[in-house]
């Protein structure tokens, strides 16, 4: 019996289990995001410093500073751009938006080129204007009837261009007194020189001045002013009889004695007078404004390199 219990003793195996890794968890990814996003923020702190104009950071620091002074009283930071970063695009030299590349380069090329135009149309003016004086000159002395009056023909180049004169004479007054009626040897002198500028392409402004004596029916309503608005444009059909386009002229006005041409004697017959003015496109451009000039000058600046292409060819 005692042998049958043995037998029937249960065996125990025992195993030993290595020990392993203890559990970490998900703490260590918190971590690590934490991180990097630490390093994005780092980097994008330095880029803006990097980007960020002296005068913007001044402002920005002011406003940490005494924020509420600031806002009251505004100023050159951040908040005054439309954009909390320069630019946006690979030109960061650009205030606000996307640049394009080249952007800079590229108003700059067309600012310089309008310049260099402008100096060539001001030489080219003045070349004009010092044949066009001579021509005049050469009509007067060539003219017999028109040499008799050359003492009252006056042609001077200014800055505005070249200023024909047809003063008023003692003993040879221009028109009827106290009227509009154009004088025959004026007509004559006016007529010969609208068809000196007749080949001229530049506008023409007309004139019209008195003396200062005060116009007899000035109490009527009638004074020098009219009168003097009357004799430009009584001047103004006479160069439109010389064949003068009426587009050619930009304006006719009559300045009565506003502008004396001998201010020390108001009234010297020399201050009733008849100005043309020749102008130059400067002077054009100020006066008309300066967009139809601008397309002119562009129209001529394109028109250059299809000109040099054309030429050539063979």
């Amino acid at each position: 019996m005692a042998g049958d219990a043995k037998k029937l003793q249960p065996i125990i195996i025992k195993r030993v289990k290595k020990g392993g890794h203890v559990a970490h968890g998900g703490a260590w990814k918190i971590a690590y995001a934490d991180f990097v996003t630490a390093m994005m923020a780092f980097f994008l702190l330095m880029w803006l410093l990097g980007s960020t104009t002296e005068g913007d950071k001044k402002g920005l620091s002011d406003y940490f500073q005494s924020p509420l002074k600031v806002a009251m009283q505004g100023g050159s930071g951040a908040g005054a751009s439309n954009s909390v970063i320069q630019g946006g695009g690979n030109d960061l030299t650009q205030s606000a938006g996307q640049a394009k590349r080249g952007d800079g380069a590229d108003k700059s090329a067309r600012k310089m080129s309008g310049e260099k135009l402008k100096a060539e149309v001001a030489r080219r003016d003045a070349k004009m204007l010092a044949a066009l004086s001579s021509k005049i000159a050469g009509v007067i002395a060539n003219n017999p009837k028109m040499s008799e009056f050359s003492s009252q023909i006056r042609l001077e180049i200014t800055p505005d261009g070249l200023q024909i004169q047809i003063v008023d004479d003692q003993r040879r007054p221009m028109f009827d007194s106290g009227s509009a009626t154009v004088k025959p040897y004026m007509r004559e002198i006016l007529q010969e020189i609208g068809i000196a500028l007749l080949d001229v392409e530049n506008k023409i402004s007309l004139d019209g001045h008195t003396d200062r004596s005060s116009y007899a029916n000035a109490a009527r309503g009638y004074s020098n002013w009219e009168l003097s608005a009357d004799r430009a444009n009584a001047s103004r059909r006479e160069l439109a009889a010389a064949g003068m386009p009426e587009e050619k002229l930009a304006r006719v006005v009559g300045m009565a004695s506003s502008l004396l041409l001998d201010p020390e004697n108001p009234l010297s017959p020399s201050n009733r007078r008849i100005s043309i003015l020749v102008m130059t496109k400067d002077a054009e451009e100020r006066l008309l404004g300066g967009n139809r000039i601008a397309v002119e000058m562009e129209t001529e600046a394109a028109a250059a390199p299809r000109a040099d292409r054309t030429q050539s060819k063979p």
